[in-house]
Formats: structure tokens, sequence, C-alpha cells
């Protein structure tokens, strides 16, 4: 779930980042605190679709962000229409996809910097418990940068398998593992050689 920062001058790009995340922050409250109806799942839906389209995403990308959250949604669905009910399942997945929606929205209207920054503010107060805010926010950006490389990592592996007429299958997570952790020991290096680590 991990969207690149995507340049527009839309009214939720010029948003402050402590906005966006205070106002995702709420719509998570409000989505698990309100009684589990299906109108209120069907309005944040709604204003899911109305935020892209202000945040300068077409409605394309709406839909491919919905398309990568394809198998999450359809065992969260299937999980709850069997084991408890089918207006379970929409009021869940529902919420789930809301969420998820939003935060897809987030990172694509505001730079990581921004995010990071903010989240250094907040973990302030806690530097009397020794709690570095600045250590904190270099683990979480190194963190999220390396979902997409590992993403790249396996389409690698996967077009490798595909020009040998290879299937490795569960066994791909073995060169998969090798990649990342060469990938992890240049990043070690490279803040060690800048006196971070």
């Amino acid at each position: 779930m991990i969207s690149l920062y995507r340049q527009g001058d839309s009214l939720v790009h010029r948003l402050p980042a402590g906005a966006k995340l205070a106002g995702l922050a709420l719509c998570a409250l409000v989505l698990t605190l309100l009684p589990p109806h299906p109108l209120v799942v069907a309005g944040a839906l709604g204003a899911t679709v109305v935020l892209f389209p202000l945040g300068g995403q077409s409605l394309r990308t709406l839909v491919r962000e919905l398309w990568r959250l394809r198998w999450l949604l359809l065992v969260l669905g299937v999980m709850l229409a069997l084991f408890v009910s089918p207006l379970a399942a929409w009021i869940g997945a529902g919420r789930v996809a809301a969420l998820l929606l939003l935060a897809a929205l987030v990172t694509m209207t505001t730079r990581m910097s921004d995010l990071l920054a903010v989240l250094q503010a907040l973990l302030r107060p806690l530097r009397r418990f020794s709690v570095e805010p600045e250590a904190v926010a270099l683990t979480l950006s190194l963190t999220l940068t390396m979902v997409p490389v590992v993403a790249a990592f396996a389409n690698r592996l996967r077009e490798a398998e595909r020009a040998r007429g290879v299937r490795l299958g569960p066994r791909a997570a073995v060169p998969l593992l090798v990649l990342t952790l060469r990938h992890a020991d240049r990043v070690g290096d490279a803040l060690a050689a800048r006196g971070v680590a």
C-alpha cells in the first residue's frame, strides 16, 4: 500500500501534512466507533470517491488502488460472510477499503519528508523517556522505502522465471530473501559511512 508522492497543486496537496494525518486518524476513529451500519460504510466509500479527484487523482487511479487491495478485501469479505453474515462482510470490507484508500491518497499527495517531520514533532515529548524522534523517523522511512524495493525484486525474479521458462513457486522466496538481505547490507554500509548507524 505504499504509493509514491505525485506532484500536484490540488486542494488536498495544499493541506498541511499534519492536517491530513489528523483527518485520516479521525476517519479511522469515526468508522471504528460509529455503529456498524451499511449506510455509514457507503457514505465513507462515497466520500473517498469524491476526495480522489479533489486530490488531483483520477478515478482510474482509485480503481487501480482498489484492485491492489482485491485479495485482502476478498479474503476478509468471504471470511466474514461465512462466519458472521453477508452484511458484516460488506461493513467490514467496506471500512477497510475506505481507510486504506484514504491512506493511499494521503501518501500520493504528501511528501514523505513532510510526513516524517510530523512524526518527529509528535514523538518529541517522548525524549524524556529516551526515545529519539529522529531515529524513529529514520527507521520508519527506511521501512516504508523497503516495500517498493522488495516488490521490484519480486518483479525481477518473475521476469527471470519467465525468461528461463521455469516456475519456482514457493522456492522463489529464497532468492528474494538473498536480494533483500544484500540490499539491507548496502543500506547499512551507507548509513555507517555517514555516521548514522
